[in-house]
């Protein structure tokens, strides 16, 4: 998301259990697993140091990783990525949108990993208890739409088998998609965006049910859930100018999405800007641009239970 899924920065492969007016799970479908597939070399990065962090010599794991929790799954993207990082395990994706765990089940068909993927439809942190234990619950971008975040990593940290880890995916770097000056419209736009983008998410924070004003310290809350060798780690996804059809169709969908929701935020002359960048026929727009490229990056933060 941070590299959230905020609106206009709509890079996320989950959906996430708490909804809000602003947010059609559902319809946001495609563009979740979208975003999803283009950001999969960070989330396979991510995966791996995962899988060295369980099953590496400091730790190893004498009955392996058997079952594997993804909270916020959304369209399934990640669950396949962590069901081929950890070939024995059970991984069940959970989320609180059946449309969306209908996508990941037909990719999972698809992946031929049917076998070994299954789904649970439920709102974090209610719905946890029939769930069962896991030696790995993976997190992405779900947890900062539960209004008591400390409370959600504990509930979390209670499903983990002994020696399991929690990795919670929360912060890193908003995407970056063109150069400051892009030759219409004023200089930087994307930070002007970036500005609004923050506002939203504090204002979707802040209606959020049972929301605490905690300071976001994501070890800390690993730490007061009684788990031990916090460590966090981030992953870069760095897809330079010319971008591919696919990537530019996403960065437009992602633009427009942000007209959508700021358009009673930004100035006449930045939306101005926006339409002609997500015009489809406007030569400086997103899709025919030499100069537009992709890049952000996503934090990870893991402990592992006693």
């Amino acid at each position: 998301m941070t590299t959230h899924d905020r609106p206009g920065h709509g890079h996320s492969h989950h959906n996430h259990t708490h909804d809000n007016a602003h947010l059609d799970w559902a319809e946001l479908g495609p563009l979740l697993e979208q975003g999803a597939e283009l950001h999969t070399p960070l989330y396979e990065q991510a995966a791996a140091w995962l899988r060295e962090l369980l099953t590496g010599a400091a730790g190893s794991r004498p009955d392996g990783v058997r079952r594997v929790l993804d909270i916020g799954s959304g369209p399934g993207v990640v669950t396949g990525l962590l069901a081929r990082a950890f070939p024995d395990a059970e991984v069940v994706a959970v989320d609180a949108t059946e449309p969306l765990l209908e996508r990941t089940r037909a990719r999972a068909a698809r992946l031929k990993l049917g076998d070994r993927i299954h789904t649970h439809l439920a709102e974090l942190p209610d719905g946890l208890d029939a769930l069962g234990g896991a030696d790995l619950i993976w997190s992405s971008k779900a947890l900062h739409h539960v209004g008591d975040q400390r409370a959600a990593v504990a509930a979390l940290a209670g499903r983990l088998r002994p020696g399991g880890l929690l990795a919670i995916s929360e912060g890193g770097l908003a995407p970056r998609y063109l150069p400051r000056d892009i030759g219409i419209g004023r200089p930087g736009l994307q930070s002007r965006l970036d500005a609004v983008t923050e506002e939203w998410f504090t204002e979707m924070r802040r209606a959020l049910p049972g929301s605490a004003d905690d300071i976001e310290d994501w070890p800390a809350f690993l730490a007061d859930a009684g788990l031990r060798t916090p460590r966090s780690r981030s992953f870069l996804l760095d897809l330079p100018a010319p971008l591919s059809a696919e990537a530019r169709a996403y960065v437009r969908t992602s633009l427009t999405r942000g007209i959508d929701v700021y358009s009673d935020h930004l100035d006449e002359d930045d939306l101005t800007t926006l339409a002609r960048l997500t015009d489809p026929h406007d030569a400086a727009g997103i899709t025919r641009r030499p100069d537009a490229f992709l890049l952000s990056a996503q934090t990870v933060h893991t402990a592992r239970a006693q």
